[in-house]
């Protein structure tokens, strides 16, 4: 559907005001407080049952295929060498010269432009879910709007949406659609609080600043568009604008940061609602504005929903803090997050993209289970609106692993100890190190009516499982019977004053992790 919009301020104002305005006359449970929104639960039952979700970055930068999911920011950089000026050189500052052979100059072919190629011919909602579906996943949903500014729905707070320009359908509509049609909730990841330009009129040396020191690779940090006076990323147009950021602060704040997500709760009632880093250059007062209004409106659908922050952007009173690309080291008493892709290095597809071994998502997966995490594990798609098949492999062994083995990981909690084992992390938090585990390392999980132990890997050899040693000091029960969830596998096992022994059957088949059963 196209349709015919007028750019003022007035009426782009009006139309976020009245898209998002509530009933005065009903009781509305939650005020914009921390004391009030505190009473919320960070993280519903749900969440913590589910343990898996999967959401995709997926939007006009992929017409490139190039770098990353920043390509809208890296395509205006060309600096030459006095630019440098001793500095450091920071990745992808020469993007413009690939731009300008691949498309045309940025003040030729604008990331404006690039978004009418986005056109996602061979998108498919029910084939997405299903995919999602078939790898076990319990909730997934879209990167609803990047730092670009792009929304990847049908929008009447931005011309710059997925019904009015590019693919020319709703995306996020469709696809909740599908979900629910097979049991999944739906999760929006917002990513827009870096999408207001904060640097205009600024020179290159203001614009390289950040905590005090100079580092070329973070020019224009804080805005995902460099403000450079000749291009498009400066533009006051009455519609360039609004993709830009070139809004003046409050109008952009409560018109388009929280307007755009008041709009998205409307029209598409969403589970979860997940932040990018930047959300602490948000006010407090609009944070808090936009958390009220999501449990509130959750209140009339009568559903249980829980948002999700980085760093302390939020409090964790009400929020669930989430870790990008790494997690905890040590079991927590707090329900965690992680976010993590299923490639090496850029979270939106291109060229040449190097997809991880579906043993390193599963072995992280389940060393996040074991110490109160839940995974979001972020697929890359095609500008045309296909998945790759080598992601969706990945997906087939995680979804394989866990139709035999999940009943080791959903609908669990966390043991007394969340494992044990020689291989270790180096610290806990954000981009850990990966670490490539043994049969020998241990994760723990628990339901009501067991205990679980999952090697991360097939044990040729006896399995010996310290803590669940006879009588120790931790309090472990005698068990009466040990089963491999795979089958019946078990040669002997024996539990015994220093550790519990487990060996398989000479033909037991490899398996990425071997989840046992104590009863």
């Amino acid at each position: 559907m196209i349709r015919q919009f007028i750019y003022s301020v007035l009426v782009v104002s009006l139309i976020a005001s009245c898209s998002t305005k509530t009933d005065s006359t009903s009781k509305e449970t939650y005020q914009p407080t921390e004391k009030s929104l505190a009473t919320h639960y960070a993280a519903p039952d749900w969440f913590r049952d589910a343990k898996l979700g999967i959401y995709f970055t997926w939007g006009p930068y992929t017409v490139a295929a190039k770098t990353n999911e920043w390509y809208p920011r890296w395509m205006h950089f060309g600096l030459n060498k006095e630019d440098w000026q001793g500095d450091k050189p920071g990745y992808h500052i020469d993007l413009k010269q690939w731009h300008s052979q691949r498309f045309a100059q940025p003040s030729e072919f604008a990331y404006h432009d690039m978004i009418e190629q986005f056109t996602a011919e061979h998108f498919d909602a029910d084939e997405w879910a299903e995919l999602f579906a078939r790898a076990g996943a319990k909730f997934a949903g879209p990167v609803a709007m990047h730092h670009d500014g792009y929304a990847l729905w049908d929008s009447d707070i931005t011309p710059w949406n997925v019904a009015d320009i590019g693919p020319k359908r709703d995306i996020t509509g469709e696809l909740a659609n599908a979900l629910r049609q097979r049991d999944i909730k739906l999760i929006t990841t917002f990513h827009h609080a870096r999408n207001l330009q904060r640097y205009k009129g600024q020179t290159l040396q203001q614009a390289k600043q950040r905590y005090g020191h100079l580092d070329m690779y973070h020019f224009f940090w804080n805005s995902h568009f460099p403000w450079v006076e000749e291009l498009a990323t400066s533009s006051e147009d009455e519609k360039l604008k609004w993709l830009y950021g070139n809004v003046p602060e409050a109008e952009w704040l409560d018109t388009f940061w929280l307007g755009t997500l008041k709009e998205v709760i409307n029209k598409y009632q969403p589970d979860m609602i997940w932040f990018d880093t930047w959300l602490d250059l948000i006010p407090q007062q609009q944070r808090y504005e936009f958390a009220a209004y999501y449990l509130n409106q959750a209140q009339t659908w009568g559903k249980e929903v829980m948002m999700t922050h980085k760093d302390m952007d939020m409090p964790e009173t009400f929020s669930v803090e989430d870790f990008e690309q790494g997690r905890r080291d040590k079991l927590t008493g707090a329900p965690w997050l992680t976010d993590d892709t299923i490639t090496k290095w850029s979270w939106s597809y291109v060229e040449g993209i190097e997809v991880k071994p579906a043993s390193w998502v599963i072995h992280d997966f389940i060393d996040i289970v074991s110490k109160n995490g839940q995974l979001l594990l972020n697929v890359s798609p095609k500008s045309d609106g296909t998945i790759p098949q080598d992601q969706k492999e990945v997906l087939y062994e995680l979804g394989d692993w866990l139709a035999v083995n999940g009943e080791a990981i959903y609908n669990t909690r966390p043991w007394k100890i969340y494992g044990e084992g020689p291989t270790q992390m180096e610290s806990g938090g954000h981009f850990t190190k990966h670490v490539d585990y043994t049969a020998n390392d241990i994760r723990f999980t628990q339901s009501k009516n067991a205990l679980y132990a999952i090697a991360l890997g097939t044990p040729r050899k006896p399995l010996k499982i310290l803590a669940l040693a006879k009588n120790n000091s931790i309090g472990v029960a005698n068990f009466s019977k040990v089963s491999s969830l795979n089958g019946d596998y078990i040669k002997s096992w024996q539990q015994k004053a220093d550790a519990l022994y487990i060996e398989l059957t000479a033909d037991a088949p490899e398996q990425i992790a071997y989840a046992f059963k104590f009863e």
